[in-house]
């Protein structure tokens, strides 16, 4: 199995999406994830994501850019 920074990131927004982790364990993940290898259209987007959570947007809102960011990391460069 890899352990890949976008596959850490890809099942860290899937539990989020599913209600299995919080906006705050989200946030934290995000904090700590290494962006470095990843493409700059997946930084741009988990950058987004960190930025939306940080003004305390509503769940509807915040689905809408989870899914975004799980987009860009699976098939993003």
């Amino acid at each position: 199995m890899s352990t890949s920074p976008d596959n850490h990131l890809v099942n860290v927004l899937s539990h989020w999406l599913a209600r299995h982790a919080n906006n705050d364990e989200l946030r934290a993940e995000l904090a700590a994830a290494d962006t470095s290898a990843l493409g700059p259209d997946q930084r741009e987007a988990v950058d987004e994501l960190a930025h939306e959570l940080s003004n305390g947007n509503g769940r509807g809102d915040l689905e809408m850019v989870v899914r975004e960011t799980l987009e860009a990391l699976v098939f993003g460069s």
